[in-house]
């Protein structure tokens, strides 16, 4: 089982997404990041995406992260 999409403490660029997104998939965080940055160029909701993930997805270390057993 992979591990839960927690927002890390560490290695934060702006809001930790992409570093959890890469903690959850077994990626880079920087494949995570340039992956994230060229969808960008596409037409789509992806910066929408972010910020609602950045919204939801609980901080490591958190209450809301400590109440769903993460």
């Amino acid at each position: 089982m992979s591990a839960p999409l927690v927002r890390p403490r560490n290695h934060r660029m702006i809001a930790g997404v992409c570093a959890g997104l890469a903690e959850r998939f077994g990626t880079s965080r920087t494949t995570m990041r340039v992956i994230f940055l060229l969808s960008c160029l596409l037409p789509g909701p992806q910066f929408l995406l972010y910020i609602a993930l950045w919204i939801l997805a609980p901080a490591e270390g958190s209450s809301r992260a400590a109440a769903k057993g993460w």
